[in-house]
């Protein structure tokens, strides 16, 4: 068997025994393992295929290690999970004598950057300036990849405008550390900087609007990314999916499901998790379950993302029963699994059921409740007009209690007429909040309602000396596939004279009615 024969055979091995017939006879042959190339190429076999102790075997047989089969060597550890040791193997490199090239230094920063050391990656890129290896492309993507994740946009920068050619890799590198450190502008304005986008760097903003919550953008981005022609990817779909979930637009969710569809790719856990969330946020919580239903396999999320489902649209014992259905069939809850079943319990006045998951949450699973955990339960109780205890948790939770769980206690109060209760949870706010205009308000609206004119007087003199103003709605709506954002008395809508037309001619109509909006 001739030797290159041998070596293209090893990526035509479909499965470790067929690899394993063919290193044997190699070994028969004499080819190996005096073949370094042909050796690396077994020993990747082996790891690729997850026979990480056969792959080691294959090294530890190679005579004399050249820089390719060290290269592999520490492919080998990153792959294991052993950036550690591809230090080691970088240092032994160094100390040799041999000269590393862009791969070898290239696996060096990425284990350091696994091993968060900064000062590590910058002594491996002073051995790379000193080399003269600095002005390969992979070098300096591998050099904005390490900085940029450490927090060290700066370093990243200087190497990203000091590099000779820069490929889609460079541009995509940077585009997540500036992301990453810069936030969403300085990102954007890279983005448009860049001569060509490919499907990473287009998912890579989509995804990033999302994280920050601005799904309208997000969207934009993705009908611009369409108009160019890119193609997207699951994950693309996936941070669509997230979007349309965020506004409710169930046209787009559609569409970005049939470009998942089109794609030549397996619908994951993932996809199918996004699509049960953004059908059920959407409400389309018929589908949603019709996806729940047709998967093999359900994660901790699909669960969790279908309870939430049902818990949004109000059906609570669903809720309930579903996650009564995932603990008889062995997936264990976490954090936002209960915080779901206990938004479907505080939304349906289920006291009993809120507080047995409450309990199951601490005693059986050893999950510690979180604020918003005991926001739930404050929420629940309140609703059920049990102020006192919902007071008394507030006091024993052992964490100090946020904005969202006082107004909960307020509004229960104010609905229970507990004019006390009422009055200290609205401090509270202020006091944590002191420019929250709706504590002041229903404080205000309190102290009338109860005579006690000179608290009111007060409370308003409160609000005109830190200028209080209410703060603008705002809403979405979808059109034809378009969502569209709206502030209240927004003058920037490109359809902006057309929609304000048409609400005077509503509230014309209204007007003639005897109806005064």
């Amino acid at each position: 068997m001739k030797r290159w024969k041998c070596g293209r055979l090893v990526k035509k091995c479909g499965d470790v025994k067929q690899l394993k017939q063919l290193h044997a006879q190699a070994l028969l042959l004499g080819v190996y393992p005096r073949n370094q190339l042909l050796s690396c190429q077994i020993l990747n076999g082996y790891a690729d295929m997850g026979h990480t102790s056969d792959a080691y075997r294959v090294f530890d047989q190679i005579p004399k290690p050249d820089i390719v089969s060290i290269t592999s060597l520490i492919s080998l550890h990153l792959q294991c999970d052993r950036p550690g040791r591809a230090i080691s193997v970088f240092r032994d490199v160094v100390a040799s004598g041999l000269r590393p090239d862009g791969f070898v230094v290239v696996g060096a920063l990425s284990a350091s950057g696994r091993l968060e050391q900064l000062s590590l990656g910058e002594s491996i890129h002073g051995l790379i300036c000193r080399r003269g290896l600095d002005s390969e492309t992979v070098v300096g993507n591998a050099l904005i990849d390490m900085y940029s994740k450490r927090g060290g946009i700066r370093s990243a920068d200087a190497v990203f405008r000091g590099m000779v050619a820069r490929d889609a890799v460079s541009w995509s590198s940077m585009l997540n550390g500036c992301l990453k450190c810069h936030g969403l502008a300085t990102a954007r304005k890279l983005f448009d900087e860049m001569p060509t986008r490919d499907t990473v760097s287009w998912t890579v903003m989509i995804t990033g609007h999302v994280q920050e919550k601005q799904p309208v953008t997000a969207l934009q981005l993705f009908r611009q990314m369409n108009f160019e022609g890119s193609k997207p990817s699951l994950i693309t779909i996936v941070g669509v999916l997230s979007a349309c979930a965020d506004v409710g637009a169930l046209d787009a969710g559609r569409a970005a499901h049939g470009f998942a569809a089109k794609l030549d790719a397996i619908i994951d856990v993932t996809l199918s998790n996004a699509l049960i969330d953004m059908y059920s946020k959407s409400g389309n919580l018929e589908t949603a379950e019709n996806i729940f239903n047709s998967m093999a396999y359900k994660d901790t999320y699909t669960w969790t993302s279908m309870i939430s489902g049902f818990a949004v649209h109000g059906n609570a014992m669903q809720a309930v029963e579903l996650f009564s259905k995932m603990l008889d069939s062995g997936i264990n809850p976490n954090k936002i699994t209960f915080l779901a079943v206990l938004i479907a319990c505080s939304h349906g006045g289920l006291v009993a059921e809120g507080r047995k998951v409450f309990d199951k949450m601490r005693r059986e699973y050893n999950v510690n409740p979180q604020i918003e955990h005991y926001g739930c339960m404050v929420d629940l109780l309140g609703r059920a007009g049990l102020l006192r205890e919902a007071e008394m948790l507030i006091q024993d939770m052992g964490m100090s209690a946020d904005c969202a769980m006082w107004r909960s206690l307020l509004s229960a109060s104010l609905v229970h007429g507990n004019i006390e209760l009422a009055e200290l949870a609205g401090k509270k706010i202020i006091e944590q909040e002191p420019d929250d205009d709706g504590a002041y308000v229903l404080l205000l609206n309190l102290y009338a309602s109860s005579k006690r004119w000179t608290d009111a007087l007060q409370m308003r003199i409160a609000m005109r000396g830190k200028k209080l103003l209410k703060k603008p709605g705002y809403s979405w709506i979808e059109v034809d596939g378009d969502v569209h954002e709206f502030l209240v008395n927004d003058k920037m809508h490109a359809c902006e004279k057309e929609i304000y037309l048409v609400l005077e001619e509503i509230s014309m109509h209204y007007r003639t009615d005897g109806i005064v909006l």
